[in-house]
């Protein structure tokens, strides 16, 4: 295992035990907490000071990216960026839905070269080196071999923030009902695309994420022999939000269903923005 990628195993490993004791005590600590989410965002920060401190302790000139803001203002201008979800499925965790994760990336002049993505509830840690495959804990995984889409299981997620994409989103969810053989919702946006670098999804495709959310599944996905990009197929799926996600020929067969949305996707985010 590359030492880099050895470094964002064990923060993962130590933000998932955080999670996984956390998790145990939830009734207790719901009730206790003042709310909910003050609880949650007490695990995800905690989460996210202990992979940072992790990375920091081996490489403290480094910069960091992540969903809580941690060391924010370091290293501004280092090659080395890493990319942080301490805890990518939040609401679920706060139900006590066993379907969440911790997804750490690394990029390197703007190439992310290696990823992680770490299920604390099934022990299950997906990683990727850049140009040296991908793996769910150390066997080898590649994207499904299905070809029609309409035999495809798709992921996907619903854009929850401030329901700008609702609409566009639901024309889009109806398109892809129609034309596969069935569509999930789990809600950890980073274990869905590990699950379609293994196989488990034939694609995946969402709206309004985030970089942390897609950093180390696009690693993941790409060196499982998949494709990554943006509703088009083209863009900058990293920082533009929207993603589609598959074995390439389910890749163009999405871009082309999914594609015709991109525009009025635009709009809406256009005037989400305004209002702001």
């Amino acid at each position: 295992m590359h030492p880099m990628l050895t470094i964002a195993v064990k923060a993962a490993r130590r933000a998932g035990n955080i999670i996984n004791r956390s998790a145990r005590d939830l009734d207790l600590l719901t009730v206790t907490a003042k709310g909910p989410k003050d609880f949650v965002s007490e695990v995800d920060r905690e989460a996210e000071r202990t992979i940072v401190e992790t990375l920091h302790a081996t490489y403290p000139a480094h910069a960091i990216l992540a969903e809580e803001g941690t060391s924010r203002d370091k290293n501004v201008d280092a090659e080395y960026l890493w990319i942080i979800d301490p805890l990518d499925g939040t609401t679920n965790f706060l139900h006590g839905f066993p379907q969440y994760c911790v997804s750490i990336a690394l990029s390197h002049k703007g190439v992310i070269t290696q990823g992680v993505i770490y299920d604390p509830v099934r022990n299950d840690l997906f990683t990727a080196t850049r140009g040296r495959g991908a793996y769910l804990n150390d066997r080898r995984i590649r994207v499904s071999r299905r070809q029609h889409l309409r035999d495809c299981l798709i992921g996907t997620g619903f854009p929850f923030r401030d329901g700008s994409f609702l609409d566009t989103y639901l024309q889009m969810m109806r398109t892809m009902i129609t034309h596969t053989a069935g569509l999930r919702r789990p809600g950890a946006a980073a274990l869905d695309l590990a699950y379609v670098a293994a196989g488990s999804y034939d694609g995946f495709f969402e709206v309004g994420l985030n970089p942390w959310d897609v950093a180390a599944g696009s690693l993941l996905i790409l060196e499982a022999g998949g494709l990554i990009g943006d509703l088009t197929g083209e863009g900058d799926f990293l920082h533009g939000g929207q993603v589609i996600a598959a074995n390439p020929k389910i890749f163009s067969q999405m871009v082309q269903a999914l594609s015709p949305f991109h525009s009025a996707l635009e709009r809406d985010k256009a005037a989400a923005l305004a209002k702001d």
